[in-house]
Order: C-alpha cells, then sequence, then structure tokens
C-alpha cells in the first residue's frame, strides 16, 4: 500500500512567499481549499513538482501561522528565513558604560522583557525592570552607577502558541552570563552575577605557542582528575585541586607523565542533573539514566561562565547553590595561570552543537525558533542525540558561538579549543570562528571531533585549517569493537584496513598516501578518549582475559595487568607515540585504567561490570585511583619514557612522509621503518620495529651501522641502553623496538 499524499513542510521563503512540499505530486486542490491561519493572506498558488509557492501579505517573524490543505494535512509555518535578516552588532550581556550598568538581551521575537535585580543569591523577589527593544531586536534597560556583587535574571513574554510556551513568571539566567550562581535541582535554577573580572593578576602570562606537531594532549575531566581519596588532594574534584602541589594526582601527575597540554572535558557551566529516574516530569521518564546525572559535562547550559560545581564551595546536595560568589571565576583563571607556568597549555573542550536539555537555558527560553534547528512541527531536532540541536547558521546564533570563543582567548587565555561533534556545525561559522581567534592568537589549537548528527568530515576540518581526531588510526590500531572488530596490535585488520594503510597512520594519514589530511599536523592521533572503552579495558576485552557482560568480584586483580594485557597496552603505546602527528590520550590511559561500575544507591543492574559510556557516573567508575598507577608502573614508565623519547627528537615529530622508509620483512603484522637524521633536524638515525603477531617474531635486517635501543619490550628511555646492534634484529611476538644510530 503507498503512503497518501500529505504535506510535509511549509515555510517562508521571504516575507511575502511559503513554500509547501509534498512527498508525492499526486495532490488536487484549489486556492479555497487552503488556509493560512494568522493575519496573512493568501493572493496567489503556483505548483511546481513536490512543492506548492503561496504568495501572500507581509508575514511577521513575531507572529505565529498555520497552513492547513483539505485532505492534505496543516503544519505550523516555518518563519526562520525573516529571522535571518535579524542582526545586532551591540555588546550583550551586562556591561558598564560611562558609569552605567548596562544589560542586554536579543530576543526579536518576544514581546516582553523583564529585568530583575537581586541583593542576595537566595532571594525570591527584587525588582523589576521593564526593557526596551530596539530596531534590531535587542532590549535593553540601564542602571545608573555601578552594581557588583549583585545578581540578575531576566523574565520572558512571547507570542504563545502550541509551538512554543514562554513562560513570563519564570527568572532565566542571562546567556551572555559571566558567571552563575546555580541551584542543585534538574531545572539549574541560576542567577547571573555582575561580576568585576578586569582586575585580576596574571603576572604576565600568555597562552602558549606549542607547534601542533609536537602537542602531547592529556584529556582530562577537572573532577576525576583528584576526587578519588588517592590523589591527595585536599580540595578534591575542583579547579584548585587540580593544581595543588605535592599531591599523587592533577597537574602534579600530567609532569610526572610529560604531557604538554591539557585538553579539558566540558568547563562551561552545564546541567549536571537530568530529570528524576523513572518519573514523569512534563511528559518525559527518564527511563535511561539511573544516576540522573550529567557528570562529563555535555550539556551546556551558558557559554560564557566556568563551570560552577568545579569551585571551591561547589557542591552536587539536593537543592544547595554553587558558585554564589562568582569564585569560579578567578579560581579558573588561577588553573590556566598554574599550567601554564608547569609549561602545559589548556585547551577547552566545548559544545556548541545542542545546549542543555532539561534545565532552565535561556536560549530555550528566549527564543527556540530563532536558535534552534526544528523539525517540520517546530519541535526541537536532536541529530546530536541530545533533545535540542543548535542553529549555528543563524546570524546572532553564529556571533554567540565567536563572542564565546574569543572570550575564553582573552579572559581565560586558554590555548585552544576542541569541538565537540563539530559536523554539526555549520562551515560559514568554522570559517568565521578560524578568522576571528587567529586574529587574538594566530598559534590558537583548534581540533574537531569530525562527525555528528550522521556527517562525518575529516578532510573538510583539514581543508578550514583545523585539526580532527583520527579515529581511522584509533580503529586501524587498536579496533572498533572489542568483542568482534579487533585491530593490528591483535594481528588482525580490521574497519577496511590494510597494511598500507597502518603505513599511512605511521606517516600522519596526508592526502598523498591516501589519508584524509592536508598536513600532518592535523591528523591528532589518539586510541583512547572519554567516550567508549579505555585502552585498558579494550584490551582486557579484546584479549578474552575479561568478559565484558560478568561482573568483577576482584576489582583490584582486574585492574592489574596480565603479561598478555602489559605486552599489548606497550606495543599500542610505541605504535601512537613514533607517529608522525599530534598525540592525545585518555586520562589514565598510561597505567590502562578500569572503567568498573561502581556500586551506589543508583539502581544500575550493571554495577561490576566494565563501563563503555560513563557519562553519568560522578563516582569511582570515573574518578582515576592513583594506586591502580603504581600497580601498572611499569605501562607508566614505559609511556612516559615514550613521551621523553617523543619530545627530546624532531625524528619522531617533524620527519616528512616521503622521508620515512620502510623495512622489508616476511612476518605478517611486522612493520619496520626508518628515519634518517637529515630530514628532521635531529643529530641521530631511528628505526621504529613493530611486531604484532601474537605468537611469532619478526626478523628485521637494520640499514647499515650500530645501533643501540632506547625502546623495547621492557623499557622505553632517550637515553640509549643495551648493546651494539647490526645486521639482523629480531623482534618479539607483541612487541616494539626503537634504536638509535
Amino acid at each position: 500500500m503507498t503512503n497518501p499524499t500529505k504535506m510535509i513542510l511549509a515555510r517562508a521563503m521571504d516575507q511575502n512567499q511559503i513554500q509547501l512540499d509534498f512527498n508525492s505530486e499526486k495532490y488536487s486542490f484549489s486556492i479555497e481549499d487552503v488556509r493560512l491561519d494568522g493575519d496573512a493572506q493568501i493572493q496567489e498558488i503556483k505548483a511546481e513538482g513536490k512543492s506548492v509557492f503561496l504568495k501572500t501579505s507581509a508575514l511577521d517573524y513575531r507572529k505565529n501561522y498555520y497552513v492547513g490543505i483539505k485532505k492534505y494535512g496543516r503544519l505550523p509555518l516555518d518563519l526562520g528565513v525573516l529571522l535571518d535578516d535579524l542582526v545586532s552588532e551591540k555588546p550583550l550581556g551586562c556591561t558598564v558604560e560611562n558609569g552605567r550598568t548596562v544589560f542586554r538581551v536579543f530576543a526579536p521575537r518576544v514581546t516582553r522583557v523583564k529585568l530583575v535585580l537581586f541583593e542576595s543569591h537566595v532571594d525570591s523577589t527584587g525588582t523589576e525592570y521593564t526593557m526596551q527593544m530596539d530596531d534590531d531586536g535587542v532590549w535593553e534597560y540601564a542602571l545608573s552607577g555601578t552594581h557588583w556583587g549583585k545578581y540578575y535574571g531576566y523574565k520572558v513574554d512571547g507570542p504563545n502558541d502550541p509551538t512554543e510556551k514562554f513562560s513570563p513568571q519564570t527568572l532565566i539566567a542571562d546567556p551572555y552570563s559571566k558567571a552563575v550562581c546555580t541551584k542543585n535541582t534538574y531545572l539549574h535554577e541560576a542567577k547571573s552575577i555582575i561580576l568585576k573580572t578586569d582586575e585580576y593578576d596574571w603576572e604576565g602570562d600568555a597562552p602558549l605557542a606549542i607547534k601542533w606537531e609536537d602537542l602531547v594532549i592529556y584529556e582530562l575531566h577537572v573532577r576525576d582528575m583528584t576526587a578519588h581519596s588517592s590523589s591527595g588532594a585536599k580540595e578534591k574534584g575542583t579547579y584548585r585541586g587540580l593544581i595543588e602541589k605535592g599531591t599523587r594526582g592533577g597537574i602534579n601527575h600530567i609532569l610526572e607523565l610529560g604531557a604538554n597540554t591539557v585538553e579539558l572535558l566540558p568547563v562551561h557551566e552545564f546541567g549536571n542533573i537530568e530529570i528524576p529516574f523513572n518519573k514523569n516530569v512534563n511528559g518525559v521518564t527518564n527511563t535511561w539514566n539511573p544516576y540522573a546525572r550529567n557528570h562529563w559535562g555535555y550539556m551546556t547550559s551558558y557559554f560564557f561562565a566556568p563551570e560552577s560545581y568545579y569551585a571551591s564551595g561547589g557542591n552536587i546536595n539536593p537543592g544547595d547553590y554553587s558558585g554564589n560568589r562568582g569564585q569560579q571565576v578567578n579560581e579558573f583563571k588561577d588553573m590556566v595561570k598554574a599550567f601554564h607556568k608547569a609549561g602545559v597549555a589548556v585547551i577547552l573542550d566545548v559544545v556548541y552543537n545542542h545546549v542543555s536539555q532539561y534545565d532552565l537555558n535561556p536560549l530555550k527560553y528566549i527564543d527556540k525558533k530563532y536558535y534552534f534547528r526544528l523539525d517540520p512541527l517546530l519541535g526541537f531536532l536532536t541529530f546530536s542525540g541530545c533533545g535540542n540541536d543548535f542553529k549555528t547558521e543563524r546570524p546572532m546564533a553564529q556571533r554567540l558561538i565567536i563572542d564565546s570563543v574569543k572570550y575564553w582567548l582573552e579572559e581565560y587565555h586558554v590555548d585552544g579549543f576542541r569541538f565537540d561533534l563539530a559536523a554539526l556545525i555549520d562551515w560559514e561559522t568554522v570559517q568565521q570562528i578560524t578568522a576571528e581567534v587567529k586574529k587574538i592568537n594566530p598559534n590558537v589549537i583548534l581540533i574537531a571531533e569530525p562527525w555528528g548528527g550522521g556527517k562525518y568530515d575529516l578532510a573538510g576540518f583539514s581543508d578550514y585549517g583545523w585539526g580532527a581526531w583520527n579515529d581511522l588510526i584509533r580503529n586501524g590500531v587498536k579496533g572498533q569493537n572489542p568483542s568482534n572488530a579487533l585491530g593490528w596490535i591483535f594481528g588482525h585488520y580490521c574497519c577496511g584496513n590494510t597494511p598500507k594503510t597502518i603505513e599511512a597512520y605511521v606517516r600522519g594519514s596526508t592526502r598523498e598516501y591516501g589519508g584524509p589530511f592536508k598536513t600532518k599536523s592535523h591528523s591528532i592521533n589518539y586510541l583512547e578518549s572519554h567516550d567508549d572503552h579505555t585502552l585498558g579495558d579494550f584490551i582486557r576485552i579484546g584479549s578474552n582475559e575479561v568478559e565484558p557482560s560478568k561482573k568483577i568480584i576482584n576489582v583490584t586483580a582486574n585492574a592489574k595487568l596480565s603479561p598478555t594485557q602489559l605486552k599489548l597496552n606497550k606495543l599500542a603505546a610505541a605504535f601512537l607515540f613514533t607517529s608522525q602527528g599530534p598525540i592525545m590520550i585518555g586520562e589514565g590511559q598510561e597505567f590502562a585504567r578500569s572503567k568498573v561500575i561502581a556500586a551506589t544507591d543508583a539502581p544500575d543492574p550493571h554495577v561490576g561490570q566494565i563501563d563503555h559510556n560513563s557519562y553519568n557516573k560522578n563516582n569511582e567508575t570515573n574518578w582515576l585511583n592513583f594506586e591502580h598507577k603504581e600497580w601498572n608502573r611499569e605501562l607508566f614508565d614505559y609511556y612516559r619514557g615514550l613521551i621523553e623519547l617523543r619530545k627530546a627528537h624532531h625524528a619522531f615529530r617533524w620527519t616528512p612522509g616521503d622521508k620515512i622508509q620502510f623495512l622489508k620483512t616476511e612476518r605478517d603484522f611486522a612493520l619496520g621503518y626508518f628515519l634518517p637524521k637529515t630530514s628532521s633536524g635531529d643529530n641521530w638515525n631511528f628505526v621504529v620495529l613493530l611486531n604484532s603477531h601474537p605468537k611469532l617474531p619478526a626478523k628485521f635486517q637494520l640499514p647499515s651501522g650500530f645501533w643501540r635501543k632506547v625502546v623495547d619490550e621492557n623499557r622505553a628511555r632517550k637515553e640509549a641502553f643495551g648493546e651494539l646492534l647490526q645486521g639482523n634484529v629480531v623482534v618479539p611476538p607483541v612487541a616494539a623496538m626503537v634504536l638509535v644510530n
């Protein structure tokens, strides 16, 4: 049975034209059958294939219209194109200008905005002021004098109808808030803080200028790094705890390892709490998250404000407040300054593809139809998988993103950004971001997660000068799934890989060798991130030593690496750190941390199993246990040695792909190559030998001369060790060897 003909889309093409799309050309109606609900009239109808065009009297973007056709349905009219001409260059948010405190918010479709000023963060009522709108959709109010330390918010009313419901009694914070005080409920109730931020003493601090090829990135979660008692931090799980001296966790661990860059999981103020588990809230029942938490932070609420939970006094106690003094601002700056003093750059993982889902996110309450991508019924689209996709191509939405990244560069001295689900950001916005941030810092680091919403484009981001997470090397080297799609380190080729693709990863995945990148500096090589299994758990499962569906009874025994697991982890690390291109590792990868779901009061039937998606667990599932580091100290020292070697020698970072000479071997899953000194700026030649055959050794013929080890199956160092070697050399199964001439 064929589907009946129906109208599937109604949208304005300009102020006097509407386009109606049908699912087939089998429609027939007269002008009398068409009804346009609202104050506009239909003047003419024209059909072209599956589309019908209505000429109308002037449409008003502040109003709601519906188009109905007998037998073919009724749809709300998308007026989006009429909104694209609304642009303002006025400063938004709260600013002090000529001795006055000025509040501005862009909300072109609403009918009324009230500014509410509070003396205290706990006040339920404040002084209200009616704001005025200019011709470009900016609502504004100015108070005489300065009001540092006070709190404010907005109450917004608009053209209510079934497609949107404004809530004029609900207080929302400013989307341009520099800091917010938040209350611990799923609504994430917030008040903006009028904060003086220009008196901070940076002590001459400036962003670091690390070349992209030289990056050794450590992806971390602010809370995870010090929340566990083993970290030794006094202010656990905070910006301050991250930079405490004398601890086992935080910055001290990172410096011991040798990483020169940290990538912080989202630190923009985010919705920490989801709706209660198994309870109906506004027609939605949370059946998926028994913890009712968003631990990782991928639910941004405010794009200019640091997360208040990570500041001193931050907590997650129901009904309590965090960030009421705006302390998160200076504490975040202290953290950046401390990392910079230690020679470590700071990258922020930022989420501009969607906003927080269940809280009082101001953009949803200010103008859903302006700021979000909508379906034909004008409901939120969710290609991000998170409930509401941000319409990055809308001019003032684009401006918000660009204002945000510029603000974090200028106000917080960060060194760059990793853009979550970046394929959902339109190319014009990508181009504008690139142009604007390079005016501030020509060395700024720009990294895309190059997928999202069904799109995938590593090459596209490289064309715009961005780096991108290289999932090709990730899948090729370790595999895509530990149960049925193992990669090269296990002695397999999965996911379309061949010996040639493995060689291409060594060269930096550039286009001349079949890769997607214009330059190897764009290939962010990694084997683990916050997503999916840790590399350690992938290997535990892939080596058939841990059954993912079974509960781990002895967490200590599970965390300690078996001989097989240790060899596989070392081989993976050796491949990663000897390949051309920037390097990223996930927190705890260096000691093969395992994410065993910890017992809590949440009704999680999977407690005790290995977790591959721990986004919702603010507990020991995610917190780094530094006792485990000591149990696997041999692997940690191996990572540390590889990082020292890589940082000490240009050969592993700067050798052109055409200068890398691959060595012949008859062993399957063996890979050897020569890095000549003349091509990299080093005074030494290197040979890298990798054997992933699970059972058999691999023999290689060395280039002429005498060689000594810097890496073997036991250790990795920047200084040579062992006896002189020449002629043939044999690499054991599942092992690596790096030799220096």
